[in-house]
């Protein structure tokens, strides 16, 4: 055989289990980025079945503060809904502007403070809160890599090949979502 033939026959062979490898490897962290944010939307879910009793409750002593009510109640509706990860995460950021307005009513009625279920509503509702924010610290982790992978050369050869795509972040969204929430009572 000719040297050069089995030279040929040697880079084809490293090139190919590289494809392969690198595939595999995409194909992995693909799966990871999914599990993850399926993680963080059961806690979401969580989130959103809680939500209902903490409304009615704080109803029960602040009832008119109806457009907070209704506002809680729309943002829980358009973040249950969402269909794409980029739409799911602008949803979740005005559900949790939304939270924020219910609990600085909530803070103006000192009844509802003493009120067990209440207190014991919030409770949950802070759990969940940071269960979701460990799981969006997990998914934004694998998501870099993700992303790195997708970028970085020459692993961004086999993503333009076989379509692998950079993923979005679940992060806070506008300046107006990091401002602290303003009440006002007339």
């Amino acid at each position: 055989m000719n040297i050069a033939l089995i030279v040929i026959i040697g880079l084809v062979v490293i090139v190919g289990l590289w494809l392969i490898l690198s595939r595999n490897n995409f194909v992995k962290v693909k799966n990871q980025v999914e599990e993850a944010f399926s993680t963080m939307d059961v806690y979401l879910k969580k989130r959103y079945d809680l939500i209902p009793n903490l409304v009615e409750t704080v109803k029960g002593y602040a009832t008119h503060e109806s457009e907070t009510f209704t506002k809680v109640t729309a943002a829980r509706t358009a973040a249950m809904s969402a269909t794409s990860i980029d739409e799911k995460i602008a949803n979740e950021n005005a559900l949790s502007g939304t939270l924020k307005s219910l609990f600085a009513v909530a803070e103006a009625y000192p009844q509802l403070q003493a009120n067990t279920n209440f207190l014991d509503l919030q409770q949950q509702l802070q759990t969940l809160e940071g269960e979701i924010a460990e799981s969006r610290k997990y998914y934004n982790a694998i998501v870099r890599t993700m992303n790195t992978m997708v970028e970085s050369f020459p692993s961004n050869l086999i993503a333009s090949i076989f379509g692998f795509k950079k993923q979005p972040f679940f992060e806070v969204g506008g300046a107006e979502e990091r401002e602290n929430v303003k009440v006002k009572f007339n």
